[in-house]
């Protein structure tokens, strides 16, 4: 009986398998390189939104503080403009009334002292005020910051010791007790012609800071990017 020779299956499966193994093998490598760029692209993207978002946060700061020294130098010159305007005043009435008082009490002529008003300097803040609310204070460079701080600080102590000498004022008229009230005056245009002429020259060192400051913003975003 003639030998059958039968064909082995499994022979044929196992060199049929091992090509398709290997042809599936490489096409997980494009799916890993797709993922990984993927996720590269939504880290940039991540990335480049945040830096985006912190520029444009800088720039707000930026047009704030701008802003705020534009306002602070406008009222600065008006204040400077008002103290210059009765310093001299100041000066001159301090000097009659010492005269004045540093008589005898039986020889004095009140002629001699000429009084057109206090004339106290009510300052402009609104500036500032807008700045605390703002908070715009924060973005400016901290030294000009500091000497804005300073100016203003200045004001309020010149403020409070003109609201000291209005109500002693209006408790005692100068038509009830000339001399109570000459008294009085005199110690607050002591102080007085000390702070005016000290303010005048810190606005005169403050000022041009700021325009320094708002020139340099100006320059910054003029320059090519």
């Amino acid at each position: 009986m003639a030998d059958v020779h039968v064909p082995r299956l499994d022979a044929h499966d196992e060199h049929d398998a091992a090509p398709l193994a290997a042809t599936a093998r490489p096409s997980r490598t494009p799916s890993i390189v797709k993922i990984a760029l993927e996720v590269v692209l939504i880290g940039t993207g991540v990335f480049l939104g945040l830096a985006g978002e912190q520029w444009r946060e800088s720039m707000r700061h930026r047009e704030l503080a701008d802003a705020a020294l534009r306002r602070f130098r406008t009222e600065i010159l008006a204040n400077r403009k008002a103290v210059a305007a009765v310093k001299d005043y100041h000066a001159t009435l301090r000097t009659s009334i010492d005269a004045y008082l540093a008589s005898a009490p039986g020889t004095r002529r009140r002629e001699n002292v000429r009084v057109n008003g206090v004339q106290p300097v009510f300052f402009e803040r609104t500036a500032w005020d807008l700045s605390m609310v703002t908070q715009s204070l924060n973005y400016i460079d901290p030294q000009l910051a500091f000497a804005i701080a300073r100016v203003y600080n200045g004001q309020q102590t010149y403020t409070d010791l003109t609201h000291d000498i209005l109500q002693a004022m209006y408790l005692r008229p100068p038509n009830e007790d000339l001399d109570a009230f000459l008294s009085a005056l005199a110690v607050y245009l002591g102080d007085i012609v000390l702070n005016e002429p000290r303010l005048l020259t810190m606005y005169d060192a403050l000022l041009p800071q700021i325009d320094r400051a708002v020139g340099d913003s100006v320059d910054e975003q003029a320059a090519p990017r």
